[in-house]
C-alpha cells in the first residue's frame, strides 16, 4: 500500500471527494482514506506517478502534503 498526506479534509463528505477521486484513477484500487489522520492510502495495479495523484487530489479540491 502506497499512502500520501491531504490537507484541507474536515469532514467525511472530503472523505468521500477524495476516496472517489483516487479510485477513478487508472491504476489504483483499495483507497481507504482516514480522516483523522489525514491520510490517503492505496494499491496500485500498475505504476502511477506521484504528479498523476497529486493531480486528481486537487482536481477534487484538496491538496497533498
Amino acid at each position: 500500500m502506497k499512502s500520501v498526506t491531504i490537507k484541507g479534509m474536515s469532514c467525511q463528505h472530503c472523505v468521500m471527494a477524495v476516496t472517489k477521486a483516487l479510485s477513478g484513477v487508472d491504476g489504483v484500487k483499495n483507497v481507504r482514506v482516514d480522516l483523522k489522520s489525514g491520510t490517503a492510502s492505496y494499491e496500485e495495479t500498475k505504476p502511477v506517478d506521484a504528479k498523476t495523484i497529486a493531480a486528481a487530489v486537487k482536481k477534487a479540491g484538496y491538496e497533498v502534503g
